[in-house]
């Protein structure tokens, strides 16, 4: 048996409260490696091409002023 298998069966033998509280531990990890590598990609400039389309969509523009 794997690991993950055995993690499922876990999970599977959780009560509702302890469900939900793994649930939520999960998702906060998960947003936190995708902030971190969101904050990669821009440091490494992986992400200035939505600057450029974002200038020049304004300067066409169609976007508006907030």
């Amino acid at each position: 048996m794997t690991r993950v298998q055995e993690i499922e069966i876990a999970i599977e033998s959780l009560s509702p409260d302890e469900y939900a509280r793994l649930r939520k531990w999960f998702l906060a990890r998960d947003w936190e490696r995708w902030n971190h590598q969101i904050e990669a990609d821009s440091e490494a400039g992986k992400l200035d091409f939505l600057i450029q389309e974002a200038l020049a969509e304004k300067k066409q523009g169609h976007l508006k002023d907030l």
